[in-house]
């Protein structure tokens, strides 16, 4: 058994990157059995940073993964806002569901066939 992480990673942004990349390909080299993230920052942004960390490896199941494009010309509506404003709503929810947000209907039903759930925008709707 094994804690894995990186003292003193730094500032939230920097210190997130770092671990992520650290603890994650230890991770998936089954290194360690147990993670510390540790941040100039809250503890609690230490721990959502380590839980978002387990959740992208695929070792957390649980509230909304979210997948979004990054948008394009394409794109009609305000993918940014809306992105935002479903992580706020589905924060608190605790069971795993990945939902595909997507900025038009070109990439939208692709992404949406790994998701359970798929959102895509059309002109100017969301």
């Amino acid at each position: 058994s094994a804690t894995i992480g990186i003292t003193e990673a730094g500032p939230l942004e920097l210190g997130t990157i770092k671990s992520s990349i650290a603890v994650g390909s230890l991770l998936l080299d089954d290194v360690g059995d147990t993670i510390r993230i540790s941040l100039t920052a809250s503890p609690v942004k230490e721990v959502i940073v380590g839980r978002n960390i387990l959740k992208s490896l695929g070792l957390l199941k649980e509230g909304i993964d979210i997948i979004s494009c990054p948008t394009c010309a394409r794109c009609d509506i305000d993918l940014i806002k809306l992105v935002k404003e479903f992580e706020k709503r589905t924060k608190d929810i605790k069971k795993y569901l990945k939902v595909a947000i997507m900025g038009c209907v070109v990439n939208g039903p692709g992404e949406a066939k790994q998701a359970d759930i798929g959102i895509a925008a059309g002109k100017g709707e969301g």
